[in-house]
Parts: structure tokens; sequence; C-alpha cells
């Protein structure tokens, strides 16, 4: 663990949030690793939810994010540690809307997500560049998520 992660407290529930319950932690590609973790959970709630709720649920985590993700990196004193992967949960909820629930939908959810993560083609490179605090760290993973969504859409209405 590097030093930066050393600095929260996973006792403390914002940080516990941010790391995305652990999954940021992880030595090598944490980013992966929590878009890895969220993907199971955006599918059981897709199944549990109505569409509405799902939508509900993903605009609290990207408020109470915000907080988590600024509370967390202040903590670290470093501003977006690939550490905090809150923002990856929300991304990659936002790219599962609405779709429909197979592997081929979840493979290709993950990889549009992480590809528009990674990448960052313009806006999202400049919101990752000019926009701080948490509300930084959330948008650009948002825009990611919008854009994997937008693909998956024309993908699978076109199958």
């Amino acid at each position: 663990m590097d030093q930066y992660l050393k600095r929260l407290s996973l006792s403390n529930p914002m940080h516990l949030m941010a790391v995305g319950f652990g999954s940021g932690l992880a030595p090598k590609a944490p980013g992966t690793f929590g878009s890895l973790a969220a993907l199971p959970l955006m599918v059981l709630l897709s199944w549990w939810l109505p569409l509405w709720g799902y939508l509900c649920f993903l605009i609290v985590g990207f408020l109470v994010g915000i907080y988590s993700c600024h509370v967390a990196s202040r903590a670290m004193g470093v501003h977006d540690h690939g550490g905090i992967v809150w923002d990856e949960f929300i991304g990659m909820g936002i790219t599962m809307i609405a779709m429909p629930i197979s592997w081929p939908s979840a493979i290709a959810g993950f990889i549009l997500f992480r590809l528009f993560d990674i990448t960052k083609p313009w806006p999202i490179r400049w919101l990752d560049k000019h926009v701080k605090g948490g509300f930084g760290i959330m948008i650009d993973d948002v825009l990611a998520g919008i854009m994997a969504w937008i693909i998956q859409l024309i993908l699978f209405s076109c199958l």
C-alpha cells in the first residue's frame, strides 16, 4: 500500500466508499479493479430496482461521492489518487443504464467505460485537468460513463 493510501482510515465510511469498499486498494490498475467491483453491483441493482430507482441510486451516489472523494483526497493530501475509485462505480453504473443484462452487454460496457476513462478524449481530459475537488474527481468518470452508455445504446439497438 502506498504512502497516500496509508493516510486513510477504512473505519471512516467516506474513506471506505471512496476506495470502492477496498477495490481501489489494488496495487496495480486500481481503476480497473474498481470498475470490475462496480459491475456486479450495478447488475444486481438493475435487476432489483425499477429504472427510476436505479437512476436515483446513481444521482445519490454521485452527490455523496463528491463529498466522499473530497474527504478522502484531502486526507491523502493528493487530488484524485488512483485508489479513489467511487467515481468508477458511478461511471460504470451510468454505462449500464437500461442495458439488457447479459454477458455481452456487461463485457462491452466494462471495455467501453475503461476505454473512455483511460484515454480521456475531449472533453473528459479537459474536465480532468481543470475541475478540482470531489466534483472534479467524479465528473470526468460521469462523462466517460455517458459516452460509453451512448455507444452501448447504439451497439445493442443494432443487434
